[in-house]
């Protein structure tokens, strides 16, 4: 997975000139999500969904993977600011894993990778989980181009009425996020901490903290070394806890899950605290709605009760 950002400039990515609206813009297909603003799109209906919706509005496509560490900084962003754009823009976005002939035909790479469809035309983007403040400004000029051009607008395709102002994105975040895309993961920590001191309990800063602590206490080990040494001492909560990391960062969550309520069980006091701990931090990390982690807490508290 690439973190590095690409050429955003979309005047050097558009011939605007050869943009016109259509004479008759057909409508665009219902989504195939719960938002009328960000879709799941497969290759069955990129065409439609992507370039043929672009000739109204303009359509940002998210390639990504579940097993994407940076996929899952990004993407949240972007569906938060799509939300908050109220149909100005589409965001569609592509599982790389389950659309994969699509992504090689788009010489997808590395993802997170974000193109753009503009009047029915796929244009450069960028690649890497980008901060906010970089979004923010490659949409402006999304939008720019999108007017320049004569496009119809989101208000051909859906009719809705316009859209509350977005609320405003907490400092800590946008610099958490910063800290992110610059790989300095105890810098992004601290960010979120300190929206935590203000709001306590606070789900994005719960998240986004336990996240960055998973990446800072992983991002120079090597998965194969790691849980070979974890295989050698099944009772050592330091290389136990380092193998559930590893494990949840190449997606095999359940065997993370397993591993550390394994150990909470036959463990006591402090190393069995520890082990519990780490697991909660894990927890915290994921979406708390995915069914692994559901059924991982009713584990965990089996394991201690």
């Amino acid at each position: 997975m690439s973190m590095r950002p690409t050429d955003i400039n979309i005047a050097g990515a558009v011939d605007l000139s050869s943009l016109r609206a259509p004479a008759t813009a057909a409508a665009a297909p219902a989504p195939t999500s719960m938002s009328a603003h960000v879709l799941d799109v497969d290759e069955a209906g990129f065409e439609v969904e992507g370039l043929q919706r672009s000739m109204t509005v303009p359509v940002l496509i998210d390639f990504w993977a579940e097993w994407c560490g940076p996929c899952k900084q990004l993407s949240p962003v972007l569906e938060r600011m799509a939300e908050e754009a109220g149909g100005a823009w589409v965001l569609a976005k592509v599982d790389v894993d389950a659309n994969q002939a699509l992504s090689s035909q788009l010489q997808i790479q590395s993802i997170p990778t974000v193109l753009l469809a503009l009047g029915g035309r796929l244009v450069q983007g960028f690649t890497g989980a980008l901060p906010e403040r970089d979004l923010r400004a490659f949409l402006e000029q999304v939008l720019a181009a999108a007017a320049q051009a004569g496009l119809p607008g989101a208000g051909a395709v859906t009719g809705a009425a316009a859209e509350p102002p977005p609320v405003p994105t907490e400092p800590e975040v946008l610099a958490a996020e910063d800290a992110m895309a610059d790989g300095d993961y105890a810098a992004a920590a601290a960010a979120y901490e300190a929206l935590l001191l203000r709001k306590p309990s606070d789900p994005e800063a719960v998240a986004g903290r336990a996240w960055a602590r998973l990446l800072g206490r992983s991002v120079d080990a090597d998965p194969a070394t790691v849980l070979a040494a974890a295989a050698a001492a099944p009772d050592d909560v330091a290389a136990q806890t380092a193998a559930a990391d590893v494990e949840v960062l190449t997606e095999q969550i359940d065997q993370a899950i397993a591993r550390l309520v394994e150990l909470v069980r036959r463990s006591a006091g402090d190393e069995r605290t520890a082990a519990r701990e780490h697991l909660l931090g894990l927890f915290d990390a994921l979406d708390p709605e995915d069914p692994r982690i559901v059924t991982g807490r009713r584990a965990l508290s089996n394991a201690l009760y």
